[in-house]
């Protein structure tokens, strides 16, 4: 059986993920990339034009998955009536741990890459990462504040900023977690962390 060979395009988008999520956006060179991927700066500017277009289209690469299966979970949840705040978190939480899950080896280097790009010091690298996720995340906020009528809309937008931080801490294995190892039990700690959070920290 013949292996498939990792095109030039697919070596970049790999090496980008490993070497942003390890030294972010500013602390990263096209140069170190491209050695790193075998290829040369004229092959980044023919598949994607610049360091930054390279950027977005890893965390566009990344990020797709996750936004199809937090969306699907949110309309059958919606689709069942008003869901609770427990469901909503898990709904959210469980795709962005399952990087880890569904990508083998290279899970917790997506989730690292994507977790340090959620935060990078950058605003504009901020902007960039919200443009991939802030469609689906403005639902689950507007979906969180409707199940905590007890709370005030800024209350909600407080903790739910809380929860993406606190996720992208993980993700990014800042905390000196090693996400990969189980990321099944990580994902029901943190929802329950979560869970406590929102409904003992956030009522009037």
């Amino acid at each position: 059986m013949e292996i498939p060979v990792e095109s030039t395009r697919e070596r970049l988008l790999n090496i980008a993920e490993q070497r942003f999520g390890e030294g972010g956006y500013e602390g990263t060179s096209l140069r170190a990339i491209t050695v790193a991927a075998a290829a040369n700066i004229a092959a980044v500017n023919y598949h994607f034009g610049s360091k930054e277009a390279l950027l977005r289209a890893a965390v566009a690469r990344a990020m797709a998955p996750v936004n199809t299966e937090r969306r699907r979970r949110l309309d059958q949840l919606e689709a069942k009536g008003d869901p609770a705040a427990e469901q909503l978190i898990r709904a959210f939480i469980e795709p962005g741990l399952d990087l880890v899950l569904r990508r083998g080896e290279r899970g917790p280097v997506v989730a690292r890459f994507i977790g340090r790009v959620a935060f990078d010091p950058s605003q504009r690298i901020r902007e960039l990462y919200a443009a991939e996720s802030d469609p689906v995340e403005a639902r689950y906020l507007a979906a969180l504040q409707a199940a905590l009528p007890r709370s005030t809309p800024e209350a909600v937008a407080f903790g739910y900023v809380n929860m993406l931080g606190l996720l992208a801490l993980h993700q990014s294995q800042a905390l000196g977690l090693e996400v990969g190892e189980d990321p099944a039990k990580l994902a029901e700690n943190l929802i329950a962390f979560l869970v406590a959070a929102f409904d003992r920290g956030l009522r009037d």
